[in-house]
């Protein structure tokens, strides 16, 4: 299967690093000290800002505090943090496609844990700090593909959560979901689905696919 493109846009939690451990921890701390469900808090945060996430459990003159105070329970340890299966391999074989990283997490967060995945960082990145509103709105991918001046129907985006899938698909472009987070079964948006980034490979025009 080959899915032409004129540029790669990747989401980064979930699709390129997995900082899964960290997360569940930070958020189960934090979910004790608000009084919320840890587990429903979590049910639906993967590929969502923190603040979109908190705004949903708690009024609106706690959001800023809260969001602020479980970005510093994240911000505590690296614990557990990896590289996705294929994502550094991918990175550093992209034959001459240009290529962004769209993600939920704020520029700080991005930087510690693709630092610690040894998940070298492009040129354009846009993160939750430079957009009106987060995943699923596609602000941020619109963002990306502006930057590196291509059309955003002419791009593939690689997600592998409902809501940036959803995000990918409102800005117009082609989706393409890893399984490394979800099950298939809730990934039926995107164009394709594959299990993880050890079946993409790149030519200067788009992406190869292999399924298992």
């Amino acid at each position: 299967m080959i899915l032409p493109c004129e540029a790669v846009l990747f989401d980064v939690d979930g699709t390129l690093v997995d900082s899964t451990p960290l997360v569940e921890r930070a958020a189960r701390e934090w979910a004790v000290e608000y009084g919320i469900d840890a587990d429903e808090f979590l049910s639906d945060a993967h590929g969502r800002r923190t603040m979109d996430r908190v705004a949903d459990f708690l009024p609106p003159d706690q959001v800023q505090e809260a969001t602020a105070r479980l970005d510093a329970l994240e911000s505590t340890g690296s614990d557990g943090i990896t590289a996705l299966p294929g994502a550094l391999d991918l990175l550093t074989t992209m034959n001459g496609l240009p290529y962004a990283f769209v993600t939920s997490m704020d520029r700080k967060q991005l930087k510690v844990r693709t630092a610690v995945a040894a998940i070298p960082l492009p040129p354009i990145v846009v993160t939750a700090d430079d957009v009106p509103a987060g995943k699923p709105d596609p602000s941020g991918y619109l963002q990306a593909a502006a930057h590196l001046g291509v059309d955003p129907t002419t791009c593939v985006v690689i997600e592998d959560a409902p809501a940036g899938i959803a995000a990918g698909r409102a800005a117009g472009a082609t989706v393409l979901a890893v399984t490394t987070s979800h099950d298939p079964a809730v990934l039926t948006n995107a164009h394709r689905t594959i299990p993880d980034l050890t079946h993409v490979t790149t030519t200067p025009t788009g992406l190869h696919l292999t399924n298992a």
